[in-house]
């Protein structure tokens, strides 16, 4: 264990003095790597490099239009010739596979190069952009004009058109709320269409349209976003502090905290049995403060410290070690408290409270921006370096049910805490809050959503330390308590039974009858997962529970060699998880 506590010690050293330096990384890969511009076929990556069924998700061709007369034809193309269409940005960060159309007569639209468009109407609070305009690009440019996005996701490696498909969120229950969608007055799309009408056309939707609850939520589903309109604020500030406390009346207080503030969040170790409170509120605009939230985990990493740290968790899996990775939580929770994750008052945190401009505090992603020289940083998930890797599992509840959920899990984890330092390793539960929405596949209630990471082991048939728990937690989540899976993460397991979970389903695939009869965007997946049955798509098999494909039933869905057996819940005991037994294994290496 030494060895051990020396590393994580200057794991810690160095991630201060990198709170004192101005680190660029290796800007992301672009997710289509094409073959003679497009026409020699392409593969289409996420940001993690590997999809949950770690296939490669390929196309025949791929366009990059410039202007939305080029996403027509594009259209257009695609129609005439009966391929299968998906939209990529230039970031793709779905976890599922929402872009990959699937087949060998498919093809992709990017909209990396259509992203140039940003109209601000001052005097309506409202900007129009192009649907590929990036999320800091549209931040920085409404800031600018004096006013303010009022709700955005904590990433800003998003498009606009990506982010408005996904449901991607922020957290409020305030005014229009946490959700980006609900904050969109207007979509374009470009559809198929028939031949006299050269088979392509955009259609523009108003809030009064009948289509727009539709297509402001619309998982690429109904056709190509050209566009985008936005509600807008006066220009405003926020004021944040972290407040780390025990988490014992977590259950009670939720609520109240996120009545109480109007973008907080709470970020949960259940292993150190920490809840951090974020207090976070807007003040006017003249108060004193230029600070900003540069999220710690999105910032530009060593990449050997991100390769050490993945070789430290990897060897700590080997040896099935949780002490040892409940040390490196105790480390890391340390330093995220001295520098406040990522808070700074000017170029370092200096104290609480920190007061800065809305567009520096609600989002960010320093690793995306680096000079091509740069070779000894990158975000830490970037797949070239082989750095971390990790599931990410996102459930929304309704706020009556949460209560429960938390009581449920301090009970799993009141059985050995040690079992949930593996979460706490990276964001352990970040709780956030939606306010309710019309959108046909929107929250139809305030909610709560719950996102946590997890090791990821390098191949699909390696299982993990303590699986058997964060399986119960998932399923506690999707099956217990009716949770609904973020449209753009989750593994494929927690959308089994999403069709009887969205009261307007049969609305939205209305509409897309009306908009796409003949199902150019749809594909295997995203059918699957509007059918609920996305986790059916790959039959049962042997394994196919270790990556969260199904949900075990048989020894022989887990990995019994290795000693991982299928066993009921120990608190959810209609759960059934892949439990290690080691007087059942016959070996144990990973």
């Amino acid at each position: 264990m030494r060895t051990v506590k020396v590393q994580f010690t200057w794991w810690w050293l160095q991630i201060l003095a990198v709170q004192l330096t101005l680190i660029h990384a290796i800007p992301p890969a672009a997710p289509l790597q094409c073959q003679d511009g497009g026409a020699g076929g392409c593969t289409l990556f996420n940001s993690y490099g590997v999809w949950n069924d770690r296939r490669d998700c390929r196309v025949l061709n791929a366009t990059y239009p410039k202007t939305e007369q080029e996403l027509v034809s594009a259209v257009a193309y695609a129609n005439k010739n009966k391929l299968k269409v998906k939209v990529v940005s230039k970031f793709s960060h779905t976890i599922p596979k929402l872009a990959c159309p699937g087949g060998r007569n498919s093809m992709l639209i990017s909209t990396s190069e259509y992203g140039s468009g940003i109209e601000i109407d001052e005097a309506g609070l409202a900007v129009t952009v192009d649907a590929g305009v990036g999320l800091r690009q549209l931040i920085d440019a409404v800031e600018a004009a004096g006013l303010s996005l009022a709700a955005s996701p904590y990433w800003e490696g998003v498009s606009v058109g990506g982010l408005i498909s996904t449901g991607s969120h922020g957290s409020s229950w305030w005014g229009r709320g946490g959700a980006v969608h609900d904050h969109v007055t207007g979509v374009s799309l470009v559809v198929p269409a028939k031949p006299s009408e050269g088979y392509a056309k955009v259609v523009r939707i108003g809030e009064k349209d009948p289509l727009f609850n539709a297509a402001r939520l619309s998982l690429g589903m109904l056709g190509v976003i050209s566009k985008v309109t936005l509600s807008l604020e006066r220009g405003f500030k926020r004021s944040i502090t972290f407040n780390f406390s025990d988490d014992s009346q977590l259950e009670e207080i939720f609520m109240s905290h996120a009545k109480e503030n109007e973008f907080g969040d709470i970020t949960w170790y259940p292993s150190r049995h920490t809840a951090v409170y974020r207090y976070d509120n807007r003040v006017p605009l003249e108060s004193a403060g230029d600070g900003s939230f540069d999220f710690l985990g999105f910032q530009a990493n060593s990449i050997l410290i991100s390769k050490s740290t993945r070789a430290i968790e990897k060897s700590l899996e080997n040896s099935r070690n949780a002490k040892g990775k409940c040390a490196m939580a105790s480390t890391f929770i340390g330093a995220k408290k001295l520098i406040a994750n990522g808070l700074k008052n000017g170029l370092i945190f200096t104290g609480y409270p920190v007061v800065g401009r809305q567009g520096k505090m609600q989002s960010s992603g320093s690793c995306l921006y680096s000079p091509s020289y740069r070779i000894d940083e990158s975000c830490a998930w970037d797949p070239r370096i082989k750095g971390l890797s990790f599931y990410e599992s996102t459930a929304i509840f309704p706020a009556t049910k949460f209560a429960d959920f938390i009581r449920d899990v301090k009970k799993l984890r009141d059985l050995n805490p040690d079992n949930f330092c593996g979460v706490d390793i990276y964001n352990g539960f970040l709780i956030r809050f939606i306010k309710a929405s019309q959108a046909y596949l929107g929250q139809s209630a305030d909610s709560v959503v719950v996102d946590f990471n997890y090791y990821r082991a390098d191949d699909a048939a390696t299982p993990r330390l303590n699986q058997d728990v964060w399986e119960e937690v998932e399923q506690m989540a999707f099956g217990k308590y009716g949770a609904r899976p973020h449209w753009a993460k989750n593994r494929d397991a927690a959308f089994g039974g999403v069709k009887g979970k969205y009261s307007n389903l049969g609305k939205f695939v209305e509409a897309k009858r009306q908009l796409d009869p003949a199902n150019l965007f749809s594909s295997g997946w995203s059918e699957g997962m509007i059918a609920g049955e996305a986790a059916a798509v790959a039959a049962k098999g042997e394994g196919c529970a270790l990556e969260g494909r199904c949900v075990c039933s048989d020894d022989s869905h887990c990995s019994p060699a290795k000693g991982y057996l299928c066993k009921e819940g120990l608190v959810y005991q209609e759960a059934r998880v892949c439990r290690y037994s080691s007087s059942s294994s016959f070996t144990s290496t990973v």
